[in-house]
């Protein structure tokens, strides 16, 4: 649109006609454009004056803030504002940058006379130029259409703005909304057909530099958060270029490699790793590998079993560019695997059921044990809970995080268990998976292992065991290199050792090393006291698993159970008592529940070392066992309480194989 006389007679008449004088605007009006109408009709519905301008300068502090928000679109819209206004240079033109709701936030024009001028006209940095404040204007109309336009003269809708061009065009983020306008303002004299598409092509190039600034930003956030990601991991990562110049890495790599972050700086990869017993060149490597085991010795001489992946970086056409090494410690792996795996030890020493002098003296001895890092043996008759005892040692020893791992040594075919605990390489023998086994141990490494049935271990094993506790390390079947293992040792056995040590069973070297420090797990005929503690555990277990609700055990089953032997301990304890809570009908648990076993107790049975043991009974055995424990074991006391001279008390403890260690504290 060029300047045209009688077009703006025609707008003027109707400016006057309607816009100054309030006369209600018709549906339309002949020879005016319909974009200028209806900016003249949102004009009066904000009761904007078209007499007079009324500034609409924001304060200071807010100014202050639109132009910190707004600094971006600033520093990049100036520099075309700039080279715009070198090409109008001395025409009177002034260009002004406003942010998406009109505030003007940059302004340009050489001539002062011009400014004051338009300043006086309401277009100044701080000033809003929208619709509600300015009317029909070209930055105003541009913003409410989202349109480039220009405004010519008598379309404004103030007055004092007749005598001006105003073209305008919408700059528009990558998303396509709105942030700011471009406006080159000036006489209608001086304005030429190319006036907007300059302004166009400025918003232009500025919307361009802003998709690619935000593009470059975007890089620069995946950059930072792709480096904090890879600072953040546990496992070490390495980059490198063809050459093995280090190119990045994070401090779990220094971490691993046993060295300080200076030592790979910058450094050749060739330098770092000596890979040379595993017979690779990892700048000939040109496939990928996965988690493959190897032992390597780094810049500073110190040989260390790692974890290795191996990713190479091609670009489009297929050409290597850089290798990227995954490194890991084997016993984290290994500790990882079992924590996600399941095998890890759940019980505490707050697992461990029981009132009874002795199993308090265990659990005061057990977490005194946990602190050390000494080989632990334990004995025990069957379903005592040896096992719960190893896992809370290791619970509350600093191998809490590693790996527990437990093998029970008697149930392995004896042809299987130097495979099983010391692993294998691939092809070793016949039927030996392709990939190989680490074994219990290297699996262990960092952690426990817990050797149950130790007793039962076949001779020959027995030696290559104390191999490893001697020097702390394990050769695969069919490997030569021998790998370093930190793996702490707890054995449990249901036999007297000693008695197989004598018969020439069991090594009396491997003893000495395994009976480091030793705990004695009494059955459970000789701490009654813990069978009505173990059976509400029991109870309140099973009871949330079955949905039942069962007040407790009548006295008559109870007494049945306290005068009960229970050969098989606490676990035949627990399975009596959920056999029970299947069968109970009412609130209590009876005697009619009760297992076969526990009713017709009136013969001789025999403990797991094969010894005779007579029944007990109730009443007398109960008053015994409380007289005693209330007197921590001490018989002269305890024969004081219950009215029985000493003789009758020994007589009576011997009677009812009591072990009176287990009331000493």
């Amino acid at each position: 649109m060029q300047f045209n006389e009688e077009y703006q007679k025609k707008v003027y008449e109707y400016w006057v006609k309607y816009v100054k004088s309030g006369e209600p605007f018709p549906e339309e009006l002949p020879g005016i454009r319909p974009v200028v109408l209806e900016s003249w009709k949102r004009a009066r519905s904000y009761q904007v004056s078209p007499l007079e301008v009324k500034d609409k300068v924001v304060d200071k502090a807010t100014m202050n803030r639109i132009l910190s928000y707004n600094s971006e679109l600033i520093s990049i819209a100036h520099p075309y504002i700039q080279n715009l206004y070198s090409f109008i240079k001395g025409s009177n033109f002034i260009i002004a940058l406003t942010d998406v709701n009109g505030t003007v936030i940059d302004l340009i024009g050489q001539d002062s006379a011009i400014k004051e001028k338009a300043k006086k006209t309401g277009l100044a940095v701080g000033c809003n130029r929208s619709e509600q404040h300015a009317g029909t204007s070209g930055i105003g109309t541009c913003l409410a259409t989202g349109k480039p336009i220009q405004i010519w003269g008598c379309e404004h809708y103030i007055e004092p703005h007749h005598s001006y061009v105003c073209s305008a065009a919408p700059i528009r983020d990558q998303q396509g909304k709105i942030v700011g306008c471009l406006d080159m303002v000036g006489p209608m004299e001086s304005v030429s057909i190319h006036t907007l598409g300059m302004v166009c092509a400025a918003v232009d190039g500025i919307q361009k530099e802003m998709e690619m600034r935000s593009a470059y930003n975007k890089i620069s956030i995946i950059n930072k958060q792709l480096n904090s990601t890879i600072q953040s991991m546990g496992s070490g990562i390495i980059m490198f270029d063809n050459i093995g110049i280090i190119t990045q890495y994070n401090s779990s790599a220094a971490r691993i490699l046993k060295l300080s972050p200076e030592q790979l700086r910058n450094q050749n990869i060739v330098n770092i790793l000596d890979m040379e017993t595993a017979s690779i060149n990892l700048l000939d490597i040109n496939t990928n590998i996965e988690n493959e085991e190897f032992s390597v010795v780094n810049s500073n001489g110190i040989r260390l079993n790692l974890s290795i992946s191996i990713s190479i970086i091609y670009n489009d056409e297929h050409e290597k560019i850089s290798t990227v090494l995954f490194i890991d410690e084997l016993k984290r792996i290994h500790s990882m695997v079992h924590r996600f795996s399941g095998f890890t030890a759940k019980c505490t020493f707050d697992s461990i059921v029981g009132n009874s002098p002795a199993i308090l003296k265990i659990k005061d001895l057990g977490r005194i044990a946990s602190q050390s890092d000494s080989n632990v043996l334990i004995f025990g008759e069957s379903g005592t809970g040896k096992d719960l005892l190893a896992q809370a040692i290791h619970n509350s020893s600093s191998r809490s995080k590693g790996p527990f791992i437990a093998i029970n040594c008697g149930s392995l075919p004896k042809g299987l268990i130097e495979s099983e605990l010391f692993g294998y390489e691939s092809g070793a023998f016949t039927g030996a998976s392709k990939e190989g086994y680490p074994g219990k141990f290297n699996l262990a490494d960092g952690g426990t292992i817990f050797l149950d049935e130790i007793g039962d271990m076949p001779l020959e094993m027995q030696a290559s065991l104390l191999r490893v506790i001697q020097t702390k390390e394990v050769v695969r079947i069919g490997g030569k290199t021998a790998k370093q293992v930190d793996v702490r040792i707890i054995a449990a056995t249901n036999r007297n050792l000693l008695e197989s040590v004598k018969s020439n069973r069991f090594r009396s070297d491997l003893y000495y090393r395994l009976n480091v420090l030793d705990f004695y797990i009494p059955p459970l005929r000789e701490r009654k006291e813990d069978i009505i503690v173990l059976a509400e555990h029991f109870i309140k277990i099973y009871g949330q698993t079955m949905n039942k609700r069962v007040k407790g055990i009548s006295q008559k089953a109870l007494d049945l159970m306290l005068t009960y032997n229970w050969p098989g301990n606490v676990r035949e304890l627990e399975n009596a008592i959920e056999r029970a809570l299947n069968l109970v009908q009412g609130d209590w648990i009876t005697e009619a529940e009760l297992p076969y076993e526990i009713l017709m107790q009136d013969q001789l049975f025999q403990n797991s070392y094969g010894e005779s043991v007579p029944p007990t009974r109730s009443k007398e055995y109960e008053e015994i066992i409380k007289a005693l424990a209330a007197e921590n074991g001490n018989v002269s006391k305890a024969s004081i309480t219950l009215g029985v001279s000493k003789r009758t008390l020994y007589r009576r403890i011997n009677k009812y194989n009591i072990n009176l260690a287990n009331f000493r504290i």
